[in-house]
């Protein structure tokens, strides 16, 4: 993450303190998220140093259109400085400071196949417990894992797949 992304990021955050708007930005700024992750052309047009920033800027404002007032003077401010190839950046690191705000952070579980909802339930009730702190889960679907699953919050890792198993074994069966 660059420190301009971070910058960026933690000046957003500041006035949306002020103005009382900080869940209307992280929404915000998870919509952009998405949309940057699921559009390959939005991504070259952001990056594109041959498209115009007035082409970007207006581009930015209507596919964001519903945004709030603090993302649109976002776009505005990143097109002014030559940063918009950051906007990606700058809503991932947003949502990290949002969650750092709120006491809450991001559980990663990668699963062989989706969770359902008792064990997205059971497996936040255990992030709390270890941590102390409220998460969010995002689920990784990896079959490679074979089963079970691998519990990643911060730094912290617990990696309970049949893979994770088998290599042990292989490990100690070769010793």
């Amino acid at each position: 993450m660059s420190r301009a992304a971070i910058r960026y990021a933690k000046a957003v955050l500041s006035l949306a303190q002020d103005k009382k708007a900080t869940e209307d930005v992280q929404k915000d700024m998870q919509d952009i998220i998405t949309t940057i992750d699921n559009s390959a052309e939005l991504r070259m047009v952001l990056s594109s140093p041959l498209i115009k920033n007035e082409v970007k800027l207006a581009s930015l404002k209507e596919i964001f259109k519903s945004a709030g007032d603090i993302t649109q003077k976002l776009f505005d401010t990143l097109i002014q400085n030559k940063r918009v190839d950051l906007l990606a950046n700058v809503a991932k690191q947003y949502i990290v400071l949002f969650d750092q705000l709120n006491n809450t952070q991001v559980a990663t579980v990668t699963t062989a196949v989706p969770l359902d909802k008792s064990l997205s339930t059971k497996v936040l009730a255990k992030v709390k417990e270890l941590t102390g702190n409220e998460a969010t889960i995002e689920n990784v679907i990896d079959e490679s894992i074979i089963g079970g699953f691998i519990l990643r919050v911060g730094d912290l890792q617990y990696n309970a797949s049949i893979a994770n198993k088998l290599t042990t074994l292989r490990r100690e069966l070769s010793n």
